[in-house]
């Protein structure tokens, strides 16, 4: 049975019609864009806006043009970048609460301020950082409250990311004395040869993400300095074995492709005082048995072990290019056919 379809109607105040013409976008594109996304058919007149479709999308609809219509008044040049990230950013699904919530002092509080109100932002030197959706906020929330924390799922849902931001704060707030920076080399699916270069110059091209995040954060000349101070220290997982990392943030990326006894030594590495943030997407697995990877088996292992946290990203946390997402949905739908077949 088809939900029945629904019209909800939207006044926006001020009346201003530079504001107005930024939030719908040249030729109505931001509209165009955001009924392909929710699903929503959208007509406006002036500063008076219909939603057509199904309960909760026209809500979502709804909100969130009242919140874009907020952040015309500060002057920011809306583009479809920002349209998907700001979607992203209000978690689409959180956008569906009551449209006038209510604070403890009896006041009514728009869309956007609650969303800005719920983010836990990371502060670095350079810039703020705001997690984008429930599980991107769950995630930056878990890292701050204990000491090993998982972060899995697909491309682009900012994993990484953020635990390097986290790494950044804790470093700059003189929380942790050092930044370590962890990785498997192993080739995504082909043979590289000989790498020339000390072991630093060897590594280097597999910890390149982490390497574009923390410039962005805090500078390629900071960046660097604090390399030739071990401040940031850049370790192939092989060579972890045998060491107690001690205040320190620890980020282990790529995980799925490590073995079961390397990710069990990589978590035994932690010391007092130190931060642990290992990130991976199980659908890619370089390892040549997939059924090796540590990733994999150690959710089964440490699922009852209190102190660490796993949180799992999905194609709806995706944070780049729209169609990232479709070809995400595509592949785990392709997965889940080949698994029926297999059983």
């Amino acid at each position: 049975m088809n939900s029945p379809i629904l019209s909800v109607q939207l006044t926006l105040e001020p009346n201003d019609s530079r504001r107005l013409a930024k939030l719908c976008g040249p030729f109505d594109e931001h509209l165009r864009q955001i009924e392909s996304r929710l699903g929503v058919k959208i007509k406006n007149r002036g500063n008076r806006f219909q939603f057509d479709g199904i309960d909760d999308t026209i809500n979502t609809a709804s909100l969130l043009i009242e919140s874009l219509y907020l952040e015309t008044e500060k002057n920011i040049e809306l583009s479809p970048e920002y349209i998907h990230l700001h979607l992203q950013e209000a978690g689409m699904t959180e956008l569906t609460r009551s449209k006038t919530p209510i604070d403890s002092n009896g006041k009514t509080t728009t869309a956007a301020q609650v969303i800005d109100n719920d983010k836990p932002g990371i502060q670095t030197r350079r810039k703020l950082i705001n997690p984008r959706g429930a599980n991107q906020q769950h995630y930056v929330t878990a890292i701050r409250n204990n000491d090993i924390n998982f972060g899995i799922g697909p491309a682009g849902t900012g994993k990484t990311w953020l635990a390097v931001a986290c790494a950044v704060e804790a470093l700059e707030q003189n929380r942790v004395d050092r930044i370590l920076l962890v990785r498997p080399a192993v080739e995504a699916g082909e043979k590289l040869g000989f790498l020339p270069g000390d072991l630093a110059q060897k590594i280097d091209p597999y910890l390149r993400p982490l390497y574009d995040a923390l410039y962005e954060m805090m500078g390629v000349d900071q960046v660097s300095k604090l390399i030739e101070r071990n401040t940031i220290e850049v370790a192939p997982l092989a060579f972890m074995r045998g060491r107690t990392l001690s205040n320190s943030f620890i980020i282990l990326d790529e995980s799925q492709n490590t073995t079961r006894e390397q990710m069990k030594m990589f978590l035994t590495r932690i010391g007092f005082n130190s931060t642990a943030v290992v990130t991976g997407d199980d659908t890619q697995i370089d390892l040549p048995r997939r059924q090796d990877s540590g990733l994999l088996h150690v959710e089964k292992v440490l699922k009852e072990v209190e102190g660490l946290t796993f949180t799992h990203f999905d194609s709806a946390d995706v944070v780049r290019h729209p169609l990232v997402k479709r070809i995400v949905d595509a592949y785990a739908k392709e997965q889940q056919l080949d698994s029926s077949k297999v059983s």
